[in-house]
């Protein structure tokens, strides 16, 4: 997963995982998440009220139906 950052919109509201400048502004560029903050951080770019963060999963693992599903005799 990664998060798109527009610059032009941002506005210097941004969790602890974003990585900011010395204003509060996020630093330019897209935000590549790591596996375990992925949360955290889809729940910051929603947060943003100037929706200047856009979250990609097309970049996340693909995982086919099939697998999402228990196993016989797994719960």
């Amino acid at each position: 997963m990664r998060i798109i950052v527009h610059n032009a919109k941002c506005q210097g509201h941004a969790p602890d995982i974003f990585k900011l400048d010395d204003d509060g502004y996020i630093l330019p560029g897209d935000i590549q998440v790591a596996e375990g903050e992925q949360l955290l951080a889809s729940q910051g770019a929603r947060s943003c009220p100037e929706r200047a963060l856009e979250v990609d999963r097309t970049s996340a693992a693909r995982f086919e139906p099939a697998a999402m599903q228990p196993r016989t005799g797994e719960a």
